[in-house]
């Protein structure tokens, strides 16, 4: 036996009782209403699988019965039940929504043929909204999975960087904890710029690991104490080159090695390696510069003192056009003074990626917010 609640709806009693008494009959559970607003009202306090309306009804007659129904259970099938001269109404109602109609006088075979097709076409549709349903819940649940694993991911190239970091470290003792220090600086930098939160994970890379090719630059020029000679520096400057070798064929890291053969190029051309100019420079590496020529005049070196923050602030100011991008120092310097000093005195966590969601609009990190961080051109080592 077939089953399924049926909501009958018909002004006439004889109708309402027919009806009732051969779907019944036929294992249905069968509901009547007199009108469509008493119908409304069982739909409120009952689910249906399928609603029999008459069009010509008192108070709510069945198509403005049949426009509540989609208006609030479209998935609920409607046939329409109507006298063979109203057959006008009947097809205004298909249009209106209405799954079906029968004509009246019906006999019982045809009521039943229009009932299981009508529950049959609702238990398709009650199943497709399952599965998408379901294959929602799937794909939010892979893709929270996915978010997870890209977020350990993530955590996972702070602390590769971070052991690249110590590992330059070791190697040049005396600009310990630097990498920290300009990559926090040149975050700031990028986000008062407005820059893009993908676009900055490879900027604040770029700057963390632009000094990686001194791991194959030989102890005895990377640590001489004293000025070096000029082919010391031919090789010195190699490291450009030596780090974006080491880097370019990390996929994670390809972007970040743009910065890094780069981060030593000047706005006018006067840099090196290649001598770009302008805005053909990398812009992550245009910030960095900025960033790096601070760190360096506002750090004690053996053989100078440091500037403090208002000298070095005026330095990299007069060398806007020159050294820096434009720009680049227009942003720089509209950051208070009293930040850098803070990020000087406690750049701890800021430098790394899971901590970029932290920070606030100015970029300034918890830690940062809560006290606890002679030149060859401006502030260049």
């Amino acid at each position: 036996m077939s089953t399924g609640r049926i909501l009958i709806v018909d002004d006439e009693e004889p109708i309402r009782e027919v009806l009732a008494s051969l779907l019944e009959a036929a294992g249905y559970e069968p509901t009547t209403a007199t009108n469509g607003a008493e119908a409304l009202e069982r739909l409120d306090v009952a689910a249906f699988d399928l609603v029999l309306s008459d069009i010509l009804m008192p108070v709510m007659d069945g198509l403005e019965f049949l426009k509540r129904i989609n208006g609030r259970e479209p998935d609920l099938p409607v046939v329409m039940v109507t006298a063979m001269n109203d057959i006008s109404a009947a097809i205004g109602a298909l249009r209106t929504g209405a799954y079906d109609y029968l004509l009246k006088p019906f006999d019982k075979d045809q009521l039943y043929f229009s009932v299981r097709r009508a529950l049959e076409h609702r238990r398709l549709v009650m199943e497709n909204r399952n599965y998408q349903e379901g294959l929602e819940r799937l794909v939010a649940e892979r893709t929270s999975q996915l978010s997870e694993t890209l977020r350990e991911l993530e955590q996972s190239y702070d602390y590769t960087l971070e052991a690249f970091g110590g590992a330059l470290d070791l190697k040049d003792a005396e600009t310990e904890g630097h990498c920290q220090r300009v990559t926090s600086y040149t975050i700031l930098i990028a986000r008062a710029m407005g820059i893009e939160p993908a676009e900055l994970r490879h900027i604040a890379r770029g700057a963390f690991l632009h000094d990686i090719g001194k791991m194959g630059i030989p102890d005895g020029i990377l640590r001489k104490p004293g000025p070096l000679t000029g082919e010391e520096r031919q090789v010195m400057r190699r490291h450009c080159e030596i780090g974006y070798q080491a880097l370019r064929n990390i996929p994670f890291l390809r972007q970040a090695a743009e910065i890094v053969v780069a981060h030593q190029e000047h706005y006018d051309g006067s840099g090196y390696p290649k001598g770009l100019r302008g805005e053909v420079i990398p812009l992550g590496a245009r910030i960095f510069a900025v960033a790096d020529a601070l760190d360096a005049m506002i750090s004690d070196r053996p053989y100078r003192k440091a500037m403090t923050i208002e000298e070095a602030l005026a330095e990299i100011g007069r060398n806007s056009g020159t050294q820096f991008d434009p720009k680049v120092v227009e942003v720089f310097l509209s950051i208070p003074h009293e930040t850098w000093m803070k990020y000087r005195q406690s750049p701890t966590g800021a430098f790394r990626l899971a901590e970029l969601e932290k920070t606030d609009a100015s970029g300034l990190t918890r830690a940062a917010r809560e006290p606890e961080t002679p030149s060859l051109r401006a502030g260049e080592d």
